[in-house]
């Protein structure tokens, strides 16, 4: 929606010939080995965006897109009166469950990952076999949250526990800001301020996933809906359920710590530092200066102004 940052950032131009952070997004996945992308986007902005994204990566990638809908819900729930908000990223995810069937990885479109993210989670899905069957094994790519955070105000953030490399817990954070001694802080579930260790290990949703997730998504929105379906401005957050699913032995997630470096777009104050860090990572030739040549990046940015 991009009310902190004013306006649709997925679709910011921030490259040198207008490539925006999901074009760095699709060039790095693709690199990896990923040989399709689904997007989840309003309905409002579906024939456009599919069009262009058709036109930019169709030749490379299988393209889909899904629509999340506000009414979208399990069988007894209804949308409460007021509600415009959309549900939260668990519900964003849900939308793809029809058109997804194998594994797969699940990113924020405005946030800038690093190459080496999306090289780990392939990597994990690719030695997937040599893992017990008894439950279900997924992945996070892990990055320090005295890296994830923005000059401009506070972010929210999934903060991990972890041991031996394995997910023990995670809760969502929100307003997450460093203070001007250094610490970190932030707003827990039940908006405690409380003070966050600035080496934390931060989950800056992009998780790894097969399918099994979406009957075990679906059964969590229940409960949630059950608890809070009336709450007009409550989200379902992908670290609630995976935090469940650890803790109840269902599942593991496999914590993949990474030195990519990340950035996003949270606040308007965010886009030039956000711009230096590409340019830098062209000049080491990290990426080619035009990611998809022909491809019109700009013009994608522009149809929706």
């Amino acid at each position: 929606m991009g009310s902190r940052f004013g306006g649709l950032k997925q679709c910011e131009p921030m490259g040198p010939n207008g490539e925006t952070l999901l074009d760095y997004a699709v060039f790095d996945a693709h690199r990896a080995g990923f040989g399709r992308v689904v997007f989840v986007i309003r309905e409002d902005l579906t024939k456009a965006f599919r069009a262009r994204a058709q036109s930019r990566y169709g030749g490379k990638l299988r393209v889909d897109c899904v629509q999340q809908h506000l009414d979208d819900l399990p069988a007894g729930f209804a949308v409460p009166r007021g509600r415009v908000k959309p549900w939260g990223t668990l519900h964003a995810v849900l939308a793809a469950r029809d058109a997804i069937h194998e594994p797969f990885a699940v990113i924020n479109a405005d946030d800038f990952y690093g190459q080496d993210a999306y090289r780990q989670v392939g990597e994990f899905f690719r030695t997937s076999n040599a893992r017990p069957a008894d439950k279900d094994h997924y992945c996070m790519a892990g990055y320090a949250l005295c890296h994830t955070l923005s000059d401009g105000g506070g972010v929210n953030r999934g903060i991990c526990v972890g041991e031996r490399g394995m997910l023990s817990a995670v809760e969502e954070h929100f307003d997450i800001a460093r203070r001007a001694d250094g610490r970190c802080d932030g707003l827990n579930l039940r908006r405690e301020r409380v003070e966050i260790p600035t080496q934390a290990v931060a989950s800056m949703n992009f998780w790894g996933f097969t399918p099994a997730i979406f009957d075990q998504m679906r059964q969590h929105l229940v409960a949630f809906l059950g608890e809070r379906g009336n709450d007009a401005q409550a989200e379902c957050f992908i670290p609630s359920v995976i935090d469940t699913l650890v803790r109840t032995g269902r599942a593991d997630c496999r914590i993949l710590p990474t030195e990519a470096q990340w950035f996003g777009l949270t606040y308007p104050h965010d886009k030039p530092k956000s711009i230096r860090n590409i340019l830098a990572l062209i000049a080491a030739d990290t990426y080619p200066s035009l990611l998809w040549p022909g491809a019109g990046s700009q013009k994608l940015a522009d149809s929706f102004r």
